[in-house]
């Protein structure tokens, strides 16, 4: 069996060299007669897993010292209760919402505090990104959120927000290492790592330290304070160990390939080429203002439900999987994450190409 394109949003494609590495390690993990999932993650040899995991991002991602690193659990939504339990001292948070993960962490921390919307594109179904320039934030909130890249509806903060000194916390589940970031410019970045790292069950949280203190909101759970998990190494309780041994692979697949400003350059040319075959053709067409494009998550339509049904029948015929898009949106969705090779680009684009003679 070959294997095919795998276009889905999450869990998503893995680089091939990454599973063909951890399927030679499965059995026995570098002599210690064991898999890395047998082993117990206060072990020495798991402590060097995690360790290096770390500062491999580190390297990648620039993340200067006074910023924690935490591989947690619950994914990235369990983020959007734990944010407001550890950050919201003034009971006040402002949300600009782009998409439905925004607006699932905008009612979660309205069970807080208040959350204020500062912003929102919901009124043409999440298909821009708001102009984030001059918002009126009031004084008083403890931090801004947004998510950077909605996954769902293919949209992409290319500018983040002017918070006008507030922290800055972001969700960045489904753009996370596609590009270069400047990790000051945020109080929380956050992401679940199995769009573009790894597999699911690891949530990344990199947090200023100055956010992370003993004053959380009254009931907030030992397990759900940044506070214990940063002064635990992020092993406080067992860790999804086998997560992060493959997200520390990926990270090193990175760095081979020449880091995230490489990446960005490949993920646009990936892009360019599904963008402009949406731009003139006369049967697709993209659902995305185009100045607020994704590059990793590529929504289309052809404007007929029976089309569009029988083309993600066609495709995952021909081995195009995971091309149906997301039932809020409907039509197709392409996620071409960091792992999808820029051949999978042009053989979807040929695909589609085919089709759209058959079908005009």
């Amino acid at each position: 069996m070959s294997r095919v394109y795998n276009f889905s949003a999450g869990p998503a494609v893995l680089p091939e060299e990454v599973l063909k590495e951890a399927a030679e390690e499965m059995l026995d993990y570098k002599g210690s007669g064991m898999s890395v999932m047998e082993m117990s993650h206060r072990s020495k040899v798991y402590d060097t897993i995690i360790k290096e995991a770390e500062q491999d991002l580190r390297d990648l991602m620039n993340i200067p010292d006074n910023y924690k690193v935490l591989f947690l659990q619950g994914g990235a939504s369990q983020q959007f209760a734990m944010i407001p339990m550890n950050l919201m001292k003034q009971k006040k948070a402002g949300y600009i919402v782009t998409g439905q993960w925004a607006k699932k962490a905008y009612q979660e921390a309205a069970i807080y505090g208040e959350a204020v919307k500062l912003a929102s594109s919901e009124d043409k179904t999440f298909s821009y990104i708001p102009d984030c320039s001059d918002l009126d934030i009031p004084e008083d909130v403890d931090y801004v959120y947004i998510c950077e890249n909605n996954t769902i509806y293919g949209t992409k903060f290319k500018e983040l927000p002017n918070t006008k000194g507030h922290t800055l916390v972001s969700d960045v589940s489904s753009c996370f290492l596609s590009e270069p970031v400047d990790v000051t410019k945020y109080g929380v970045i956050f992401g679940g790592v199995q769009k573009n790292i790894g597999p699911a069950g690891v949530v990344i949280v990199i947090i200023r330290e100055d956010l992370i203190t003993e004053d959380t909101l009254p009931g907030t759970p030992t397990m759900l304070k940044y506070k214990i998990h940063a002064d635990n190494e992020s092993l406080y309780n067992t860790p999804p160990a086998y997560g992060i041994y493959i997200c520390g692979k990926v990270f090193k697949w990175l760095k081979k390939m020449g880091g995230l400003s490489v990446m960005k350059e490949r993920n646009e040319e990936k892009a360019k080429i599904l963008y402009d075959f949406l731009d003139q053709s006369k049967l697709f067409q993209g659902t995305v203002v185009p100045k607020d494009r994704s590059l990793m998550n590529v929504p289309f339509i052809t404007g007929s439900d029976e089309l569009d049904a029988k083309f993600i029948k066609e495709a995952t015929a021909a081995g195009f999987v995971n091309l149906k898009g997301h039932r809020s949106v409907g039509g197709m969705r392409a996620s071409i994450y960091n792992a999808m090779p820029k051949e999978g680009v042009e053989k979807l684009v040929e695909f589609m190409k085919k089709f759209e003679e058959e079908n005009a």
